[in-house]
C-alpha cells in the first residue's frame, strides 16, 4: 500500500465510521481499506476521529484497555488487546437510567477502573503502575460498534475508537487499600439472573499488568497517560449484549459493586 493510498484509505475508513456514528446506523468493516493486520493505520483512523470529537468541543477524560480477557478475545475473534479514548459524555456515572437510543449494538463488561493521581511519561512495569494511582473503582464498560453485526478484526476495532461506547464508576478505595487485583472474583447479573463471572487474573494476568501495557503502548503512540485521567482496565469476564429496560449489577470483591440501567427502545 503506497503512503497515498494509505492516507486516502484512512481517510475514507475515518469517514465510513463517523458517518455511522452521526447517522445511528452501523456501516460495513473498514479492514477493506485498511487491511485487517495494518494496526498502525487502525489506530490513525482511530486518532482521525477522536481529534475530530476534540475540535468539536468535546474533551478527554481518560483512556480503556480493550480485548484483555481470554473469554472476550475468543467472542470477538482476536488475540491482542487495544486501546481507546475515553470523552467525556460517554461518562454515565450517577445517571439514574442510561437512554438505549444512545447505542447501536450495546454490550457490556465489568472491570476494574484506575483514576490517574499523576502523570505518566516513561516506561513502566506492573509494580510501579500502583504508584501512579489515586483510586480504584468497581467499573462497567458499555462497548459499542459502529460496524454492522459486530463483524470485527482487530484493525476494524481499534479505527472504531476500540469498540468504545459509555462507561460507568462504582465503589471505589483508595489505593492504599486495594486487594490483590489478580485474585479478585467479579460476578455480573442482569434483572437479578447471572451472566457473567471472572478474576482479575483473567485481565493480562492482573489489570496492573493491563495499566503497566497501556501506559507504554500510549507513550509508544505519542500519548502518554495523564493525572486525572479514569482508565478502564479491561472486562474481568465474558461481555453480555445489553437488554433494553435492564438494570445490570455487578460485585468485584474487595472493591465494591457497581449498577447501571437502561432505558426501554423509544417506538
Amino acid at each position: 500500500m503506497s503512503p497515498m493510498t494509505t492516507h486516502t484509505a484512512v481517510t475514507e475508513a475515518a469517514q465510513r465510521l463517523a458517518s455511522a456514528a452521526a447517522q445511528r446506523l452501523p456501516c460495513a468493516p473498514v479492514r477493506d481499506l485498511i487491511g485487517s493486520t495494518d494496526i498502525d493505520a487502525a489506530y490513525r483512523v482511530q486518532s482521525r476521529n477522536i481529534t475530530a470529537a476534540l475540535t468539536g468541543g468535546r474533551h478527554r477524560v481518560g483512556r480503556k484497555i480493550g480485548l484483555t480477557s481470554p473469554a472476550v478475545q475468543q467472542q470477538l475473534g482476536v488475540d491482542q488487546p487495544d486501546f481507546g479514548v475515553l470523552l467525556d459524555d460517554m461518562d454515565c456515572t450517577g445517571q439514574d437510567r442510561i437512554g438505549i437510543d444512545r447505542l447501536l449494538q450495546p454490550r457490556i463488561e465489568a472491570e476494574i477502573a484506575f483514576v490517574l493521581r499523576s502523570d505518566i511519561p516513561g516506561r513502566i512495569t506492573a509494580d510501579q503502575a500502583r504508584g501512579a494511582v489515586e483510586r480504584v473503582h468497581a467499573a462497567f464498560e458499555i462497548v459499542d460498534s459502529r460496524v454492522a453485526d459486530w463483524n470485527i478484526s482487530l484493525a476494524d476495532t481499534v479505527a472504531d475508537n476500540a469498540s468504545s461506547g459509555l462507561f460507568v464508576l462504582g465503589d471505589a478505595v483508595p489505593v492504599g487499600e486495594v486487594p490483590d487485583l489478580a485474585a479478585v472474583t467479579m460476578t455480573m447479573s442482569a434483572d437479578g439472573e447471572h451472566v457473567s463471572s471472572g478474576r482479575g487474573a483473567d485481565c493480562l494476568g492482573s489489570p496492573w499488568e493491563a495499566l503497566a501495557w497501556l501506559a507504554n503502548t500510549s507513550l509508544s503512540y505519542g500519548s502518554p497517560l495523564r493525572a486525572g485521567e479514569v482508565i478502564l482496565s479491561g472486562a474481568l469476564g465474558p461481555m453480555v449484549a445489553v437488554e433494553a429496560g435492564f438494570t445490570y449489577s455487578a460485585a468485584i470483591t474487595g472493591v465494591g459493586t457497581v449498577l447501571v440501567s437502561f432505558s426501554g427502545r423509544s417506538a
